[in-house]
């Protein structure tokens, strides 16, 4: 049975300046900036969150629905996920506006500048969740504000296990909005930065959102994962990485190994170390959707790092 991904879907627009900010930034002046910088390479990449994890759940054989809303820049991106198998028809096309885009310029001291235009993706709230039929999981990523909401309520109703993944849309949401989310949620999936965020809103300690789910999932970069579950806290491991290319995806990575151990059953340490895995997998590649691994050729790397077989 498939999993419903609700959130965004984007262009990413990346591109590098030679120079250094500061040389160009007079600090006397920042009332009246007008600079141009001269961005010799760029590239563009398919991204959003809700493509991110659909590309790495489809990776893992898994059959992502995603339910997102695209604008009229989109037939690229439609035409990707049709190559791909995945389907679109959860995916609502706003004529009137362009699909969300971030634009990146980074300089050689590794400082940037984005900015990101929400297009589209505002538009979210016009997707409802019972007409992506029979689904196994719902998870909610960062999407338009209202849809969010909407998705996560409409998950619940309709008694749906649901992710809450509130990524960099949580700083959109109030301590009580959180406390509704969580209420709704079967799993709650947050960063390390964004843990510290969602226990400073709602006045909760992890260890007490974790009694209100299922499990509670806490992503730390280099430091592996932890899962607070049936009780037991459970550390993840690192796996580590055959090269460090573009941390960009990588969460989202990490969301499509639950996805799928959650969709075939794996215990919670077999699911943390899968989703390690694929954020390991996606690291070593540049932009979020660009690494294209075999399921044969992850259960192997799976095998190597952990001593047994997932698939």
């Amino acid at each position: 049975m498939s999993s419903l991904i609700c959130g965004s879907l984007a262009y990413d627009n990346i591109m590098q300046y030679d120079g250094r900010f500061s040389e160009a930034l007079l600090a006397d002046q920042l009332h009246k900036i007008n600079v141009s910088f001269l961005v010799p390479t760029m590239r563009r990449e398919f991204g959003g969150c809700a493509g991110n994890i659909a590309y790495n759940l489809k990776l893992l054989g898994g059959e992502p629905v995603i339910m997102a809303t695209v604008g009229q820049d989109s037939a690229p991106y439609l035409q990707r996920f049709k190559d791909l198998g995945i389907s679109t028809r959860n995916i609502r096309v706003i004529d009137s506006s362009f699909t969300a885009q971030c634009f990146i310029t980074t300089d050689a001291g590794s400082n940037q500048i984005t900015a990101f235009h929400p297009g589209a993706m505002t538009f979210s709230h016009e997707n409802k969740v019972a007409d992506a039929g029979a689904v196994k999981f719902s998870i909610v990523a960062p999407d338009g504000r209202d849809g969010m909401l909407q998705h996560a309520e409409h998950s619940a109703g309709l008694n749906i296990p649901l992710i809450f993944d509130p990524g960099q849309g949580l700083p959109m949401f109030s301590g009580d909005d959180l406390k509704h989310f969580i209420d709704l949620a079967t799993y709650v999936a947050v960063n390390d930065y964004e843990a510290e965020l969602l226990t400073a809103r709602t006045g909760l300690s992890l260890e007490q959102i974790a009694g209100k789910v299922s499990a509670l999932i806490v992503t730390r970069g280099e430091l592996g994962a932890e899962i607070y579950a049936d009780g037991q806290k459970i550390d993840i491991p690192c796996v580590p990485a055959e090269t460090i290319a573009d941390p960009t995806g990588c969460g989202d990575a990490f969301r499509a190994g639950m996805l799928f151990g959650l969709e075939k059953g794996m215990d919670w340490a077999t699911i943390g170390r899968l989703s390690s895995l694929m954020g390991s997998i996606k690291i070593a590649s540049q932009g979020p959707q660009n690494h294209a691994p075999t399921l044969a050729e992850i259960d192997d790397r799976f095998h190597k790092a952990f001593g047994y077989r997932f698939a």
